[in-house]
């Protein structure tokens, strides 16, 4: 930071202890004291160790939620301005999701700290307009979408660009960022099944990817403002155009034309061909009559975060679970090798002890490790806390896939046979595992209630697919020493931090 940035910042420090030392108190949450609970002083509540955690945020989270007997806490921030209600309750998260879902929706600070980034796309909007892009988005996810995404865009872009890539990275021992690649094949499936767009970001030799930087880029300033300890500092900075604002501003300038410049190819297509199926989602949102530009380029960019960040953040986590557990990747494979080489979407589809394993994966790295909702109105959840309007409450899916009381006292291993019932349990008899699901609530890693992700059975086929493509051909070695433990960073999607690098042996058998 130079001289320069630091003073402004202090100065801008200053500037917002005085604005929120004169402003009025507002409503607050309040529960059972927690002794589990970070201390909370006057003026100040929890800053100090917000500010401590700040860098395992998630974790630190985790921590609180993990050794209260009621899986939440309640904590203050800055000045007391806002209070934060912190949860793996099952019973609360069905309470705000599902129960009182009316009650509770994205606040207008959430909003805000966003906008910039996400504007008014699907994920940054109540009401009639988020019902409008849902049920439109829905189409986008029926079973011959489904079927046409797993044998045309995702098998493409395996064969043809990734297992090539792979291969030669293989043949020459070379390292490769693994979080990287998979980010970049996200990236291309989520532009052709919702674009009818090729970016081909995933091309040998992985050429420095401009616009991946750029998001990444965004998505982390944004992230900071919505988790800052002193929320006016973002505020100012903005105000003042410096700093991690400038910045973003000028990120998300080039973020919308990208966008823009897909719409516009998009609108040129159809405007040549007006019998054009709108067979992808952008085709049906032009041709619904939403013609605004912003509009649409809001709803470009949150499918892009939605179709890059979260799989290859699944699959990335994934991979290195299976390079520590070896039993379950060799169980893995004996699926996998039990089906054709490339399978087709039905074969996809059963693939049950690889859909088990990307569970088991995702209940310890969720791929959106923490949200939060706003409450409307007072309010009293399940387990007697009590929420006052206009307070944040988290529910935390990083932390309920270690609590005890859901998942066992061995919820620390890998194991996918916790969703599984074999032929001896009575679940079939035919010898084969049958998938035990847990309900959305106890797991809600793909969200739960009327805003559970529409992409969520796309999202198991494009991960098993690539799942399938590369343990077939390669044996993921990480390149890290044993006992090396990557580091979650969560910003609106957790990665692993500093990438995820490793090495591919051709397999023999």
């Amino acid at each position: 930071m130079s001289m320069t940035e630091l003073v402004a910042s202090i100065a801008i420090l200053l500037v917002s202890i005085f604005i929120y030392v004169t402003k009025s108190s507002k409503s607050r949450a309040s529960s059972t004291p927690n002794l589990k609970a970070p201390k909370s002083y006057p003026l100040i509540g929890s800053s100090v160790a917000i500010f401590a955690n700040r860098n395992r945020r998630i974790q630190w989270i985790s921590d609180l939620i993990q050794s209260s007997p009621s899986a939440t806490v309640v904590i203050h921030r800055f000045f007391l301005d806002d209070s934060h209600v912190l949860t793996g309750n099952p019973a609360n998260v069905q309470h705000m999701l599902k129960t009182q879902f009316q009650n509770y929706e994205k606040g207008s600070k959430s909003r805000r700290a966003l906008f910039d980034f996400l504007g008014n796309g699907i994920f940054n909007i109540n009401g009639d307009s988020w019902k409008f892009q849902r049920q439109l988005s829905s189409h986008e996810f029926n079973t011959k979408s489904l079927r046409k995404f797993v044998e045309t865009v995702v098998d493409t872009e395996l064969s043809q660009r990734l297992i090539p890539i792979l291969s030669a990275a293989a043949a020459s021992n070379a390292v490769l960022d693994l979080q990287d690649v998979l980010q970049r094949f996200a990236f291309d499936n989520i532009c052709q099944i919702s674009f009818g767009y090729d970016p081909a970001y995933l091309l040998p030799g992985l050429p420095e990817a401009e616009f991946a930087k750029t998001f990444d880029e965004a998505t982390e300033i944004s992230s900071g403002r919505f988790n800052s300890v002193f929320p006016y500092l973002w505020k100012i900075k903005k105000f003042l155009n410096i700093g991690s604002e400038k910045r973003l501003k000028e990120a998300s300038s080039r973020l919308r034309q990208f966008a823009k410049n897909i719409i516009k190819e998009k609108k040129q297509e159809l405007s040549k061909n007006s019998s054009l199926e709108s067979v992808d989602l952008l085709s049906r949102f032009l041709s619904s009559g939403h013609s605004d530009e912003d509009f649409v380029t809001d709803i470009v960019i949150s499918f892009i975060l939605a179709g890059r960040d979260t799989t290859s953040a699944a699959l990335t986590w994934y991979f290195w679970l299976l390079s520590q557990n070896q039993e379950v990747e060799k169980e893995v494979l004996r699926e996998i090798k039990e089906k054709s080489e490339s399978p087709v979407y039905e074969e996809v589809k059963d693939m049950v002890y690889t859909h088990a394993s990307l569970c088991e994966s995702m209940r310890l790295y969720p791929p959106v490790p923490i949200d939060s909702k706003v409450a409307k109105h007072d309010d009293v959840l399940p387990d007697g806390t009590v929420v006052k309007k206009g307070a944040r409450v988290c529910y935390h899916p990083y932390a309920m896939g270690r609590l005890e009381v859901l998942w066992g006292s061995d919820w620390e291993k890998f194991r996918p046979e916790r969703w599984l019932e074999s032929a001896t349990d009575g679940a079939n008899t035919n010898g084969k595992w049958s998938f035990v699901g847990r309900d959305p609530y106890t797991y809600p890693v793909f969200q739960a209630g009327p805003r559970i992700c529409l992409g969520k059975d796309m999202a198991f086929l494009q991960m098993k697919r690539v799942v399938a493509g590369i343990l077939r051909r390669f044996k993921v070695v990480p390149v890290a020493e044993d006992g090396f433990e990557p580091v979650l960073v969560a910003y609106l999607t957790s990665k692993m931090k500093d990438g995820f690098p490793v090495r591919f042996e051709e397999r023999s058998d």
